[in-house]
């Protein structure tokens, strides 16, 4: 099957390569191109492709009348190479890579829809079999860090209607399910811009007359309309300021806090390789083979919660907030599991300040979500 792929996508790169009339470009240049580019291919077999493969099909000719040979597009040919799908080697590993990361992220809607791309990408690179790019896609991963939740399920005629009414800067009406009351309201948002976190994604906008942004899940939406009337646009709203903010990751603290804290030896060798801050220090702790570290980080639930995941390999000293939640969570345990277990967990409530949620549906968040409209 390879063998039959290759020169599709060799011719493919050919006719793109060769220029607009007037240009021109020599049989030399073409290979040194068409190598750069990943094929494998002599002097001899590339005149092949040009003379008694291209040139019977397409309105392409050589010009002789200099040595090398070059070759050029008729003037005012019907063929135009602008309209190929412009697919390259980097293209197609990048696509190919970026296919197994977005699986982790978008939903299953919105993936079918990019589902062609990625096919052509994949059916590039197996077209290339001889040069080793094929092996190269087969082997190399893109992995999330940690737990990855499947994505929420999305209507994608939902996402397609919230990315429009967002580029055109349009009004969109949707019927929207309250996580928290399990009620169905309606609202006139005003689209100010879409985050994906984790496996949901969040449109981000004003409703109806009010001036406060909030933050819609997608995949809560159960119907939308795009309306004609034009968005309110937020003042000054810039959407890197608003994530850094809080949005998204509840803060107890406007600025910076410093994080002192004895760390495993395993987990210092991580910080040291991929640093929690900019701003970090690992010290050697005297008779023991753990470290002191010291970084500036964000007085928030998301570094809490990282801290959490480490469990037993990282001793808290500050800030003095953390240590006392964190004791308080420890009792909650031993709590806990200080009962009898039957099993029976359906009446269990979920924890609050969950790291899948996001910071304003978690309890004393400053932002307000949909739920919480009057």
């Amino acid at each position: 099957m390879a063998e039959t792929k290759d020169p599709l996508f060799r011719y493919l790169a050919l006719l793109q390569l060769i220029p607009l009339w007037p240009g021109r470009i020599s049989t030399p240049t073409l290979l040194e191109k068409l190598r750069d580019k990943g094929f494998e291919i002599d002097k001899r077999s590339l005149q092949r492709d040009l003379r008694d493969k291209l040139a019977r099909r397409f309105p392409i000719i050589p010009y002789t009348d200099e040595r090398p040979y070059r070759w050029g597009y008729r003037e005012n040919a019907w063929f135009d190479p602008r309209r190929l799908p412009n697919q390259d080697t980097s293209a197609a590993l990048a696509m190919h890579l970026a296919a197994s990361h977005l699986t982790h992220l978008l939903p299953q809607g919105v993936l079918d829809q990019l589902t062609p791309q990625f096919r052509a990408a994949s059916d590039y690179l197996d077209g290339m079999e001889h040069n080793g790019l094929a092996h190269w896609a087969r082997r190399v991963r893109s992995l999330p860090n940690g737990k990855a939740l499947l994505p929420a399920e999305l209507s994608p005629q939902i996402w397609t209607l919230v990315s429009t009414a967002l580029v055109e800067n349009r009004q969109l009406r949707v019927e929207y399910r309250s996580r928290s009351q399990g009620t169905t309201k309606s609202y006139r948002i005003h689209p100010a811009g879409l985050v994906s976190r984790h496996s949901i994604s969040y449109l981000i906008g004003s409703a109806n007359d009010y001036d406060d942004l909030r933050q819609f899940a997608l995949h809560r939406i159960q119907r939308a309309e795009l309306l004609d009337e034009p968005a309110r646009e937020p003042d000054g709203f810039d959407i890197d300021r608003y994530i850094e903010g809080g949005a998204f990751a509840w803060r107890q603290a406007p600025h910076e806090v410093e994080l002192i804290a004895d760390v495993h030896p395993q987990i210092a060798w991580l910080l040291n390789e991929t640093p929690l801050s900019p701003r970090q220090s690992l010290q050697p702790l005297p008779d023991t083979d753990w470290q002191r570290l010291r970084a500036s980080v964000p007085l928030d639930q998301e570094t809490l919660w990282w801290i959490f995941g480490l469990n037993d390999n990282i001793r808290v000293h500050a800030p003095p907030e953390w240590v006392e939640e964190i004791d308080s969570r420890l009792e909650n345990l031993r709590t806990m599991y200080a009962e009898p277990s039957h099993c029976d967990t359906s009446r269990r409530a979920p924890m609050e300040n969950s790291p899948q949620a996001p910071a304003t549906e978690r309890k004393g968040a400053k932002a307000q979500t949909a739920e919480e409209m009057p």
